[in-house]
């Protein structure tokens, strides 16, 4: 079985490694008849058209900071950032691998038996985040009236950017899709009218505490798939370097560790694959690694130029909010 693991140590471009990753993974599809190795294959070829082929993010991101211009002149007071990357290659293969896990076990412990193979192809389809935007906002307590509370002043403008930002960007060429969070509940601060394409997780916040709203658009101009999520400075905060980025961590080694037990090994080639490279992932030490334009310390301390964990940036330069720089062009 090809694991990315295994082609981590050679100290080859992160661009390089995902080819003859991919090339390798296909290669041994072929040779075993494995359908779901192809369609994994076929997600990684669809990565690095992304990092080779990327003149569209240029049109792509204008577009999205249009709508920055927009907020610097209707929230003045309020200081932001916009941040855009293309999933880290750890990232997405983790990413996909457990959608193979979780899915798998979810159709086993409700119908007592194995998804067939087109049904495991169908819900391997389903990816929209490879790219993302972050809207993070922040109210400077100079802008504070007395009495307010930080964090509901800055929620209710937070829902009111969320509120404004479907109809803007389906204005300049992208059309949104309507949320994939079922029986979520509604927040009376969104609009009517925007609040089922929007995942709430602030509304319905997640056990391990990380709030955030997300919406997936699809670009209509570049034909790919965005996601934007919008965030105040304490919920990204919370997320980047707080306990929610930890105890989402341990919370699915625990839970990925139910699944294996759950299903019997050697029933279930793809449940037993995708397992595998899940749990080899997580027992990775990024300081061991030898990636072109990668170190690390420990899993905690990385320096991250290439895009193999952290994600790869596309906009080079972070918006500044007109409250802390006048120039917005």
């Amino acid at each position: 079985m090809k694991k990315l693991n295994d082609y981590l140590y050679s100290g080859d471009t992160v661009l390089g490694i995902l080819k003859r990753y991919a090339d390798d993974l296909k290669q041994s599809a072929k040779e075993t008849h494995n359908q779901i190795d192809l369609v994994h294959c076929n997600f990684l070829l669809q990565i690095a058209e992304l990092w080779q082929h990327n003149d569209f993010l240029t049109s792509q991101s204008q577009r999205i900071r249009e709508f920055y211009k927009f907020m610097a002149n209707e929230y003045p007071f309020l200081a932001f950032t916009f941040k855009g990357r293309i999933k880290s290659l750890i990232r997405a293969e983790a990413k996909f691998n457990g959608y193979i896990v979780e899915y798998i076990y979810k159709h086993y412990i409700e119908q007592g038996k194995y998804p067939s193979l087109p049904e495991l192809k169908n819900c391997l389809s389903c990816f929209r985040d490879l790219i993302a935007y972050r809207i993070v906002i922040s109210l400077p307590k100079c802008h504070l009236k007395e009495g307010d509370s930080s964090e509901d002043e800055e929620i209710k403008y937070l829902y009111n950017v969320a509120n404004q930002l479907l109809d803007f960007l389906e204005e300049r060429g992208f059309t949104a899709e309507l949320s994939s969070l079922t029986s979520q509940k509604k927040s009376p601060l969104l609009k009517e009218s925007v609040s089922p394409y929007y995942r709430d997780y602030i509304e319905n916040s997640e056990s391990s505490g990380y709030r955030s709203l997300h919406i997936t658009f699809y670009d209509n101009i570049s034909r790919s798939y965005v996601e934007v999520q919008l965030r105040t400075k304490e919920m990204d905060d919370f997320a980047e370097i707080g306990p929610a980025n930890h105890l989402g961590y341990e919370k699915r080694q625990k839970s990925e560790r139910a699944r294996r037990d759950a299903i019997p090994k050697g029933e279930n080639i793809y449940f037993d694959d995708a397992y595998e490279r899940v749990i080899t992932l997580h027992q990775l030490e990024l300081s061991k690694v030898d990636v072109n334009m990668f170190s690390a310390v420990n899993n905690s301390l990385i320096n991250d130029g290439c895009g193999l964990y952290r994600g790869r940036l596309i906009l080079p330069y972070e918006h500044l909010s007109r409250f802390q720089n006048d120039l917005v062009d």
